[in-house]
């Protein structure tokens, strides 16, 4: 299929830039994360070769209140560490806010993240443009260029509670 999309798509922040991505955990350290109110989640994972606690912050790209299910997206690609981690072990804990969560968190299929993405475009225009953007692609803003990056590029994770 081809794309009328461009792209060069950004790998994963290293170095100083790797440290400004990572600069909202603090917040949630220092139990202020409720300042980045419910667009955010700080996620505690497992790391898949050390087996040590890890944390990243994502955006929320979709919430579900009757099944209370978070919708993330793997911006930097099935690649990011945090995703790989969840590949090993999917049960986790989420924190939105003030609220800790257990969750299970399931990788969405392609076609699924695209019908998430477009969603997600539809809702935050803006912010999915920037994503878009940020992650060095150049989308016109139409719902197939949307699910067809994400179907290629950015895989969706939902996060599902646990039985208590």
């Amino acid at each position: 299929m081809t794309t009328p999309m461009q792209h060069s798509q950004r790998q994963p922040p290293r170095g100083l830039s790797r440290l400004f991505y990572r600069m909202p955990i603090w917040l949630y350290r220092w139990r202020l994360g409720w300042l980045l109110g419910q667009r955010f989640l700080l996620l505690h994972h497992v790391g898949r070769k050390s087996g040590l606690p890890r944390q990243a912050v994502i955006e929320v790209a979709g919430y579900d209140a009757g099944t209370d299910t978070y919708l993330v997206a793997a911006g930097f690609g099935p690649k990011s560490d945090w995703y790989r981690n969840l590949q090993q072990t999917p049960d986790v804990t989420i924190q939105v806010g003030r609220r800790s969560l257990p969750v299970t968190a399931r990788l969405l299929s392609p076609a699924e993240s695209g019908e998430a993405m477009v969603r997600y475009a539809q809702q935050h225009p803006q912010a999915a443009r920037a994503l878009a953007r940020v992650l060095g692609f150049t989308v016109s803003g139409t719902s197939e260029e949307y699910r067809q990056l994400a179907q290629e590029f950015i895989p969706f994770v939902a996060f599902h509670p646990r039985p208590k």
